[in-house]
């Protein structure tokens, strides 16, 4: 456990790769088996389900550490982490932690079935037998996940180094539903032939934002172009008599799109797809509002299904007959992909190929982008015709070339404490429009400005404060602020009836009064033009 501590201590502090990758090698090299599974596991997000509710935990520490109720929460909105805040109010140990990494994760496991009394006792005891990050980490295994910066990549990058073997093969381990109470190290990374999974996904290759114009990428034929799909990234997967849709968020999301499995049978065992899951009506891509609300469903019922199917638009084939065809040229992959879709006949299934699109040069593919948000589209793909099918983001071969976000000029109302290093700091802000004489609050938004900017706007909430609310202030409605955003919605759940997608501020608008801010009806204008 204390070796697991330093690692984690040492991700924490440095931002920069090599650093985190030289610390996880380290930890490789001096820890057992057991834990260096534990360690990928739990830094990786695959952490055991919740043992213990948030609440349970905050009243115990207050009981230990004597707290009223009001300071803790207080140092909480100050800390910014509950994690770290319970392991700094505690009272100091007594004990000592001669256990390891997997000896605790093992207890942790085995008290899924206690009753509270018993679960309390259990976290007490650890309380008192680790020190102040000993303990932090501790509740972290409890409660959440760890947010270090450790990409896949990274993970994969530090264990190939670790393990003698290929980045790719390694990043193709890590993927999947696999536990660390059920696997070895071994078995996962080590073994010349990993364990037959069929549910198994490749690692996504995921494309950089295009920054430079467009002609420097060279001739266009060289070049694959394609809608950018406001979905949610998905592979889809048929092996052994079945079908498994993963997100690129490495999240198991079969059972939330039931359509797919009327392809079992029609698609050939050994086929990966990789793919856009959109929600499709009446010939119509629609909101992506839709798709949330089947996603965020625990069960999606035949209402759900009736009103809003998905399909999923395939733009890659990763595997074919059972052939990983990730080395293969773009085009070949295309064609395989094409062929499919042809041999198939899935005119009338929820999967569509999704189209390529032609131009003799990059201005006629620059007059398309500019017509894509009528296709509820984000922008272009834009993919070389010889690139293998790669893992993580690599720059050179794949670039997204979205169109100019939207924005309107609003006026900040409230300021809420940030997370993390902003926690003494008020980053998180409410936004308002003018309708009629009245301010109306239509979004949120927390990045966008530069550190000085965000302590110039923190030093104006703490000094024009009109009322409090916890970690949020009221201020008096002066400042402006341009907020960019991606696409434009209904929503009857927000007051302004409604909703942005990836709202963010652009610049900190300190020519304009809050009388010269936008109005509600700008925004429904927007949405007339642009919403979707």
């Amino acid at each position: 456990m204390r070796l697991f501590t330093e690692l984690f201590l040492a991700l924490d502090q440095s931002t920069k790769t090599t650093v985190k990758t030289a610390a996880l090698v380290h930890f490789l090299e001096q820890a057992d088996d057991k834990d260096k599974l534990w360690a990928i596991a739990l830094l990786s997000g695959k952490r055991p389900k919740r043992i213990i509710r948030n609440s349970d935990l905050r009243l115990w520490a207050r009981e230990l550490s004597n707290l009223p109720e009001w300071l803790f929460e207080e140092t909480y909105h100050i800390v910014g982490d509950l994690a770290e805040t319970i392991a700094k109010v505690l009272p100091p140990n007594e004990g000592k932690n001669e256990q390891s990494l997997s000896d605790w994760m093992e207890q942790i496991l085995a008290c899924r079935d206690l009753e509270l009394a018993d679960k309390k006792s259990f976290i007490l005891s650890a309380w008192n037998h680790l020190d102040e990050w000993e303990r932090f980490v501790f509740n972290k295994m409890l409660m959440g996940g760890f947010r270090l910066g450790l990409s896949q990549k990274l993970s994969a990058r530090a264990l190939a180094q670790y393990t003698q073997k290929e980045e790719s093969e390694i990043a193709h381990r890590l993927m999947g539903n696999w536990e660390a109470q059920d696997h070895s190290f071994e078995e996962l990374f080590l073994a010349e032939k990993a364990n037959d999974d069929y549910s198994k996904p490749y690692p996504f290759y995921l494309a950089y934002a295009l920054e430079e114009e467009v002609s420097e990428l060279g001739a266009p034929e060289n070049w694959q172009a394609e809608w950018k799909w406001d979905g949610i990234r998905g592979q889809l997967i048929f092996r052994g008599d079945q079908y498994f849709l993963w997100s690129r968020g490495e999240e198991l999301i079969s059972e939330k799109f039931p359509e797919f499995k009327n392809l079992l049978g029609r698609i050939p065992n050994g086929t990966v797809l990789d793919g856009e899951v959109l929600t499709f009506k009446e010939g119509q891509v629609e909101p992506f509002q839709h798709l949330q609300t089947r996603i965020g469903r625990k069960k999606v019922g035949a209402k759900m299904l009736r009103e809003h199917p998905a399909i999923l638009r395939a733009y890659d084939i990763l595997e074919w007959q059972g052939e990983d065809l990730r080395e293969r040229p773009l085009a070949e992959r295309r064609k395989i992909l094409e062929a499919l879709f042809k041999d198939q006949n899935l005119g009338d299934s929820p999967l569509q190929l999704s189209p390529t699109l032609e131009a003799k040069n990059w201005e006629e593919l620059a007059q398309l982008r500019s017509k894509a948000r009528r296709y509820r589209c984000e922008g272009l793909m834009l993919k070389r015709k010889d690139s293998p099918y790669q893992h993580g983001r690599k720059k050179g071969d794949w670039w997204k070339w979205k169109l100019d976000p939207l924005s309107i000029d609003a006026v900040l109302i409230y300021g809420m404490r940030g997370h993390g290093r902003r926690s003494n700091l008020y980053t998180d802000y409410t936004f308002d429009l003018w309708q009629g004489d009245e301010l109306v609050p239509f979004t949120k938004a927390y990045s966008g400005l530069s550190d000085a900017e965000f302590r110039q706007v923190d030093q104006f909430i703490k000094k024009n404060t009109l009322e409090r609310f916890g970690p949020v202030r009221s201020v008096k409605p002066e400042l402006v602020f341009e907020i960019a955003f991606e696409g434009i919605q209904e929503s009857k759940r927000h007051k302004s009836g409604l909703a942005l997608r990836f709202p963010r501020m652009k610049r900190w608008r300190q020519d304009k009064k809050a009388s010269e801010a936008n109005t509600l009806n700008d925004l429904k204008d927007m949405l007339r033009l642009y919403g979707h």
